[in-house]
């Protein structure tokens, strides 16, 4: 069974035969966004230089003066209140109409000062309130009265990138973290502790790309940073604007790559401190009635198809390129732009859908607008889609019809697995788990994953936590001996080195999962009385020798370090043998031999397949010791091909549970 694949490079869009019916809408698709793109930057600026609202409107500081610029169309009047006023309504501080909506107030330069707290007074027919401005790049909630406020940031000694940026990698090998709880005590952590404590274990563990979530301002912790507020400010709960940048700094000074989760999909439904209601309007950023409100994630649903609506959003794709050097962007809920129903229980098996009335075809045109943007800023940015339709041309390049991102997250793989884990071992389907780890589309660059942080939320658990339930509490010293930590530790290896190696064009790791963390994620809530026991990683688990998740840990090491030998990921997997009865899946890639046997108690003394001729040696053993397994396997040593009647064959002990990796270190003469 091999797939015809014979380099990673995926082929042009626009030559894929299942599209040929569809050729008209996906013209129809390219002059939209060339109508847009003219209506926007008129052919005589670029669409980078149209994405630069940030640059315009919020409040900015000059040699002379302050000026501040608000986009409020449905405002009777804007004055702004703050420390500086006593919080007092003065008639100085009320902005002066310009047109389009827009009002603008200029300053005399020392009437604001770095630290103070300040708000908009809208006023608006029928009514008032206190508004956080919607281009402001720093937020903070009062401790005792909980309000949210946006903050003058004019630092005297802005922080000053120091590193060069990391070059864009052969293969991207993400480790997806979260700031706040990425400490081991229960509490929030900060971007400092981040960059002292996480960074050195990430750089450690030999991943080359760190993808942060919950960077850009939210209001509720637990929302996991996915319903934002403020999108052109850093979270205030983890530190400052500073300490951000000298996160990102540091990241790169290890040669570490950085990307940001960017939420584009839906904002907060909060008036006092979001975008809803801004100006008395439901409808200022977001579409009216009922399909501004998303059904399942109860928050609002932007009008892609305003002009205003796009400049917010691509103007924050560059913004945080230009002010915080980070190295691209994950978009979440690419699903749920894409359709006007958000995808909701749509198993798309028709390709049909992707070109239906039920397409939202302005958010598809501000996706692919995004990335032209982010890509012109920064042509060795990385754009990762999270979505899970399928969108033919999501991440195919514009220039072929395509929205432009360069990779799309293989959620398909993640669900394999736990579909797998739901049956008992005996009724593992290969074939099926071979088809869906290599299955993309051949246009298009993809992102593999055992589980994100998604599969670990509250309702859900670990792949380890499933695996083990409560043996993992007290069988993971190194002598239990228990058959169920025993299965658990050593199908966490084989599943993720199985993902890994036949990833397409990387490989992610939410953090913690690379030494089974144990249980699940709960962020501190009512429910479980505000607890932060579940809204933190044990890292001390993975340094206790005596545990088996160190173990786990040293098995994921050496694997990144494989995957970033030269041109790995520069051709495909090819499938070579994949044995039903013996549950024995083989696979060659870039000449390493990757060698499974998922049987739960059979082992192969003499297991022959074929090969190309000459000598291999192991290079990996997830039999090792030093990876809990039980040194069945020895380690080093060498294979060599014997040619018989049928073919050239290898011959190797493969224990059960057991997966090898076998490097052609020499050609038959």
């Amino acid at each position: 069974m091999k797939n015809n694949f014979c380099a990673n490079t995926p082929i042009p869009f626009g030559s894929d035969p299942a599209l040929a019916a569809f050729a008209p809408k996906l013209a129809e698709r390219r002059a939209r966004k060339e109508r847009l793109l003219q209506k926007l930057t008129g052919g005589a600026i670029s669409i980078a230089d149209f994405a630069s609202g940030h640059e315009y409107f919020g409040l900015h500081r000059t040699q002379t003066k302050w000026i501040f610029r608000e986009w409020a169309p449905n405002a009777n009047s804007i004055t702004l209140v703050g420390d500086f006023s006593n919080w007092e309504i003065r008639e100085e501080f009320r902005l002066q109409n310009l047109d389009h909506g827009v009002k603008e107030i200029e300053l005399p330069v020392n009437t604001l000062k770095h630290g103070m707290h300040y708000a908009m007074l809208v006023e608006w027919p029928g009514g008032s309130g206190l508004r956080i401005p919607a281009f402001t790049r720093k937020v903070s909630q009062d401790p005792d009265s909980k309000l949210f406020t946006a903050v003058v940031w004019d630092v005297e000694n802005p922080y000053i990138f120091q590193n060069p940026t990391p070059p864009k990698p052969e293969a991207m090998l993400i480790y997806e973290a979260h700031t706040g709880m990425a400490q081991e005590e229960e509490k929030i952590g900060s971007f400092r502790e981040f960059r002292e404590k996480t960074l050195p274990r990430i750089k450690a563990a030999n991943y080359n790309t760190l993808q942060l979530m919950a960077v850009v301002s939210h209001p509720y912790y637990a929302s996991f940073g996915y319903h934002v507020a403020n999108f052109f400010a850093v979270a205030d709960r983890f530190g400052t604007p500073e300490d951000f940048k000298e996160l990102v700094d540091a990241a790169h000074g290890m040669g570490i790559r950085v990307i940001v989760d960017l939420v584009h999909s839906h904002a907060v439904r909060n008036e006092a401190e979001g975008l809803g209601n801004i100006d008395g309007s439901t409808s200022t950023y977001f579409h009216e009635g009922i399909r501004g409100i998303h059904p399942t994630w109860d928050s609002l649903c932007f009008d892609y198809s305003k002009v205003e609506v796009l400049h917010l959003l691509l103007s924050n794709c560059r913004f945080w390129l230009d002010e915080y050097n980070v190295d691209g962007f994950r978009f979440d809920g690419v699903t749920s732009m894409l359709y006007c129903d958000h995808g909701i229980g749509r198993s798309f098996a028709h390709m049909s859908e992707y070109f239906d009335s039920n397409v939202d075809e302005d958010a598809l045109t501000c996706l692919t607008l995004a990335n032209m943007v982010i890509h012109e800023v920064r042509p060795d940015a990385v754009t990762i889609a999270e979505d899970v339709s399928g969108m033919p041309g999501l991440a195919a390049p514009v220039e072929e019809g395509g929205a432009g991102f360069d990779f799309r997250l293989a959620m398909g793989v993640s669900d394999c697995w736990f579909k797998m884990l739901d049956l008992p071992d005996e009724e593992w389907d290969l074939f099926q788990l071979y088809h869906e780890l290599v299955n993309h589309r051949r246009d298009e660059h993809t992102i593999s994953y055992v589980e994100c942080h998604d599969q670990a939320l509250v309702g859900g658990k670990s792949a380890m936590f499933t695996m083990t339930g409560q043996e993992i509490y007290f069988a993971m010293h190194k002598n239990s001996n228990n058959p169920v930590i025993d299965r658990a530790v050593a199908l966490h290896k084989m599943m993720r080195l199985a993902t890994a190696a036949t990833g397409n064009s990387g490989y992610l790791n939410f953090m913690g999962n690379e030494f089974g963390h144990p249980e699940w994620i709960d962020f501190p809530r009512e429910g479980n009385k505000w607890s932060f026991s579940h809204a933190r990683r044990q890292w001390s688990l993975s340094e206790d020798s005596t545990l088996r998740f160190a173990a786990l840990q040293n098995f994921d090491r050496e694997m990144m370090k494989l995957l970033q030998e030269k041109d790995f990921f520069s051709r495909l997997p090819q499938c070579a043998k994949i044995d039903r009865e013996a549950k024995v899946l083989i696979f060659e890639r870039s000449g390493y031999w990757f060698i499974f046997n998922f049987h739960s108690h059979c082992s192969c003394a003499g297991y022959t397949f074929e090969a190309l001729p000459g000598e291999y040696e192991l290079v990996l053993s997830s039999d090792n010791k030093e990876f809990d397994g039980f040194g069945n396997v020895e380690f080093p040593q060498r294979y060599w091909t014997i040619k018989r009647s049928e073919g050239t064959k290898l011959s190797i002990y493969l224990p059960c549970r057991t997966a090898l990796v076998l490097k052609r270190t020499v050609s038959a003469g």
